[in-house]
């Protein structure tokens, strides 16, 4: 699965060497194993001297306060129904799909709705932090990273990473945990310049806030589960308020990185500098079961 290079580096030269990769050159691909859909699945990012990379730990953040953007990973295209996620727990972070008993997961259509309504992903170098309260009573973290959905008019592709302006965020409560959900759009995107605020969404694209909110609200609901809850009385938070959610979760990271977290369960941290490459080996993807194209009313 990975080869090692670079023997003989120190640890700080290893880092020096990694940050010079990723800040600099700001260069990045993908290595695949395994077949699509199915449970050993595993896409890695890759730097531009083939060495593997972590998603979670290893983009920078670059967060822009007055530009208010941030960067983005993309787990899942919009309109797709694979549960596709960075991996806590596999070394490096690679994008996998979700497991259950087994069978890969996937999420269902509801009406009128088909799969993920929106480009969905990560923001990289922040964490949820499970281990402490998220100022809502006793509800603490859900122990990922920051969940982004990007609302442009492109359909992006999982791997992905990209620049996007933060706009807002829903504050989902999920099983018992604080999941926030940030709204933004690709810097790039036709409509990024007329988007600075939750109003101008509203403006430029009535309807979606609130078809967002109805989606989390009820996705999982077709799989016998009950209506997700919302912080807040289910009213989204301000550009400014979510950048400031940002950077707590980024100051949580580094706490994680550094190791002064006490807890179980917490994500696996190895990150690129050791000289370790990913070999590729993927397969023809596994086909997706006839019964998630299903329409679900909910």
């Amino acid at each position: 699965m990975f080869a090692r290079t670079l023997k003989g580096v120190t640890m700080a030269e290893r880092l020096k060497h990694t940050g010079a990769l990723l800040n600099a050159q700001k260069r990045f691909s993908q290595v695949t194993q395994g077949a699509k859909y199915g449970p050993n699945f595993r896409q890695y990012l890759q730097l531009a001297n083939g060495e593997v990379a972590s998603y979670f730990h290893d983009i920078p953040l670059e967060l822009k306060t007055e530009q208010r953007t941030v960067r983005m990973v993309v787990e899942v295209p919009r309109w797709s129904n694979g549960k596709f996620e960075i991996s806590k727990k596999l070394d490096f972070n690679p994008i996998v799909q979700d497991v259950k008993k087994g069978k890969v997961r996937f999420v269902h259509n509801i009406f009128p709705f088909h799969g993920y309504i929106q480009n969905y992903g990560a923001i990289p170098q922040t964490w949820e932090d499970p281990t402490r309260e998220a100022g809502l009573g006793s509800i603490k973290g859900d122990n990922d990273p920051l969940d982004c959905c990007e609302i442009g008019s492109m359909t992006l592709h999982m791997g992905d990473i990209t620049e996007v302006k933060i706009l807002g965020s829903l504050a989902l409560i999920d099983d018992g945990e604080l999941d926030w959900k940030v709204i933004a759009i690709n810097v790039n995107d036709p409509l990024a310049l007329k988007l600075n605020n939750l109003e101008d969404v509203e403006v430029h694209m009535p309807g979606l806030l609130s078809a967002t909110r109805e989606w989390f609200k009820k996705y999982k609901i077709p799989a016998g589960k009950p209506a997700n809850e919302f912080a807040f009385g289910g009213q989204y938070k301000d550009a400014q308020y979510t950048v400031q959610i940002v950077r707590e979760c980024h100051e949580a990271w580094k706490k994680l990185i550094s190791g002064t977290v006490d807890g179980d369960n917490l994500p696996a941290i190895r990150r690129a500098g050791h000289g370790i490459k990913a070999l590729s080996d993927e397969e023809d993807p596994m086909p997706i079961p006839s019964e998630v194209g299903s329409w679900h009313y909910v």
